[in-house]
């Protein structure tokens, strides 16, 4: 099983509000989830981003791949270098 954290998206149409879940990635995008570790607002100024530093940690050395989106996301919340 190939795991991913990656963005799901959810919010109105034209006000996107994405979560971070941890999810097999033969999963579609909005659908079935392992966990959920936090959420990316893009709408407000400066960006919000809350994200579970602890169950991230856990997950990357269980070998969860992060998508480019997220890892950018890790890097500007400082959780990975």
């Amino acid at each position: 099983m190939a795991v991913k954290i990656r963005l799901k998206r959810i919010g109105a149409k034209k006000a996107p509000f994405y979560r971070v879940v941890v999810a097999d990635s033969r999963y579609p995008r909005n659908g079935r989830f392992i966990d959920e570790v936090g959420y990316f607002n893009p709408l407000t100024k400066p960006e919000e981003i809350k994200i579970d530093a602890d169950k991230v940690s856990a997950w990357l050395k269980n070998g969860a791949q992060p998508t480019d989106t997220v890892k950018a996301l890790l890097k500007k919340s400082g959780i990975v270098k």
